[in-house]
């Protein structure tokens, strides 16, 4: 059994807040055991989406209804992260066919953008209308629901919509990171009258209300996507862009669509690892760190040691390597995939890692490595219902609150992703990204490390949901995870709170708290520069064991919850 963890060294666990610290003694008994159940199991970075999805389950609804009302209660209840102006990614297994299916609703480039429209002298925009890409979670959700869903929209949406009628309080995390958010919010008009009083942030414990979002989600439970993409809604986006010098039209909103792809795969040590495709580049990097992890001996390294260490973060750039030249949108870019997660090609990498000596970068990849970090406010939802069917969700507005941009009529903020293409493709003056698979065309999805996943044992039952926030870090804090479990044997909850390290190209080796001062000397003397960081992710995650469900909420962000039944 794996249910029963030994957390030794992380009793007191910093909770990252989008990069900042709010230090929080945990009860350890209380905090790092998982929920246990036999029937069905919600789990998300949010108390009041994890009673949601659990309501939906209890009132008959399936995984699929309860990971939609999740991801619409999470635009009322965690606006950092959770929306409807922002995109992601899911898988969908259904147990009784044993099919895995996926929708991308990453966001999409508007048609008259151009790189040149966001390259300042001091690097690429960041916050405002102009980064505002067309908006694909409503789409992603609806899709999901009509092709999956077993209750109406109506009574999915419904408890979302009573959250932002009612109103939600206002906990000290929110609080926080809306101070923190200044920067971006409190220059949109729209954003600083709902978010703030005299400019300073919503206060801890009070009611916030938000009857313009209820509108739109009432909206959207009476006529589905259509009116977000080609109705009213529609209208309030293409207005509040037009004013503002946003890019967004009608056109571009009338031409998206949430898309199938056909999941990847990799078998790590007798498990079958599935997760998405690109334009989510992070199940690529995720499952081609595995391959090439899968030829070491980990587990008689040990856990966390200075050689386990070593081979991990020398996997992990050997992927992200590749991510850098060769992952972009398979409608616009031809995706090596087959070539890539190629066990002979992980080999030639694996051999090409010496025991006790960190690798050059300049021999891992050609060229500069200088690339704008993605942000880690992103949010994962893992949910399994009665039947044995599960989702899993992975959704962003990019930065925390995205753009900062508020839409004014519907009261919901669209995201900044215009800024994750690769700019400065065809400038042989810059230092930074210019890949031809991730350059900006009309139309296109910028790439993304979130990797929504699913884990199957040697007998092929499903083992595993989990993903993760963490921009960058995701396929490294899962692939960690996965590795923890089946490489070290380490109980479930362990499993996700265990230090955690990170790893790219021409970065440093970011390490968690709770490694040994030890394992960091050792690790110096193979080449590596340590640099400590603030706790990297949320691990939302169920395990499957012996019929039993063991549901995680990484305590790395607040408020986070599992719930089974």
């Amino acid at each position: 059994m794996k249910n029963v963890s030994s957390c030794i060294g992380i009793g007191f666990l910093i909770l990252l807040t989008n990069n900042l610290i709010a230090q929080t003694t945990l009860d350890y008994k209380d905090r790092i055991h998982p929920e246990i159940s036999d029937n069905f199991m919600v789990v998300s970075q949010n108390n009041y989406a994890t009673d949601v999805g659990f309501k939906i389950l209890e009132r008959g609804g399936n995984a699929v209804d309860a990971a939609v009302a999740m991801g619409f209660a999470l635009a009322v209840t965690l606006p950092r992260a959770g929306n409807l102006g922002g995109g992601g990614f899911m898988l969908i297994f259904e147990e009784k066919s044993k099919n895995i299916s996926t929708i991308d609703y990453r966001s999409a480039a508007p048609k008259s953008a151009k790189s040149s429209m966001f390259i300042t002298e001091e690097g690429v925009v960041r916050y405002g209308h102009l980064v505002n890409a067309v908006p694909g979670t409503v789409a992603g959700l609806i899709k999901a629901h009509e092709s999956y869903g077993k209750l109406s929209l109506k009574q999915v949406m419904r408890p979302a919509i009573e959250l932002a009628r009612k109103g939600i309080i206002v906990s000290n995390d929110l609080n926080f990171i809306l101070n923190w958010g200044k920067e971006s919010l409190l220059k949109n008009k729209a954003s600083k009258n709902k978010f703030y009083r005299n400019g300073e942030p919503l206060e801890i414990n009070s009611l916030f209300r938000q009857p313009r979002l209820a509108k739109t989600l009432t909206l959207i439970s009476q006529k589905g996507d259509h009116v977000f993409y080609k109705g009213e809604i529609a209208d309030w986006i293409v207005e509040d862009s037009s004013s503002n010098g946003g890019l967004i039209t009608k056109e571009d909103l009338a031409a998206y669509e949430a898309k199938e792809r056909i999941a990847i795969e990799t078998n790590y040590r007798g498990n079958r690892i599935v997760s998405m495709p690109p334009t989510a580049s992070g199940g690529l990097v995720l499952l081609q760190t595995l391959n090439i992890l899968e030829n070491f001996d980990i587990k008689s390294m040990g856990h966390n040691s200075a050689s386990s260490i070593h081979h991990l973060s020398e996997s992990m750039i050997r992927a992200f390597a590749d991510r850098a030249k060769h992952h972009g949108d398979p409608d616009y870019y031809d995706v090596p995939v087959n070539d890539l997660l190629n066990k002979n090609y992980s080999k030639k990498g694996a051999r090409s890692i010496q025991r006790d000596f960190k690798t050059p970068d300049d021999l891992i990849f050609a060229g500069d490595f200088k690339q704008a970090d993605e942000s880690p406010d992103t949010t994962h939802i893992s949910v399994i219902d009665e039947q044995g069917n599960a989702v899993s969700l992975t959704y962003t507005l990019g930065s925390s609150f995205g753009s900062g941009v508020t839409v004014a009529k519907g009261g919901f903020l669209l995201n900044n992703q215009m800024r994750n293409f690769s700019h400065y493709y065809g400038d042989n003056t810059s230092e930074y990204g210019k890949s031809e698979a991730n350059k900006l065309d009309p139309g296109k999805r910028m790439i993304s490390t979130q990797a929504p996943t699913l884990v199957f044992n040697s007998s092929g039952e499903l083992s595993m949901v989990l993903g993760s926030p963490g921009g960058g870090r995701i396929p490294n804090i899962l692939t960690q995870v996965i590795s923890n479990l089946i490489d070290h044997n380490l109980g479930f909850a362990e499993s996700v709170m265990a230090p955690r390290i990170n790893q790219r190209v021409a970065s440093n080796l970011e390490v968690e708290t709770g490694i040994s001062p030890d394992t960091l000397k050792l690790l110096k003397t193979f080449g590596h520069t340590i640099r400590p960081t603030d706790t990297m992710g949320s691990v939302q995650a169920i395990f499957i064991e012996d019929s039993k469900l063991y549901g995680v909420a990484d305590t790395r962000r607040p408020n986070a919850m599992a719930k089974g039944k």
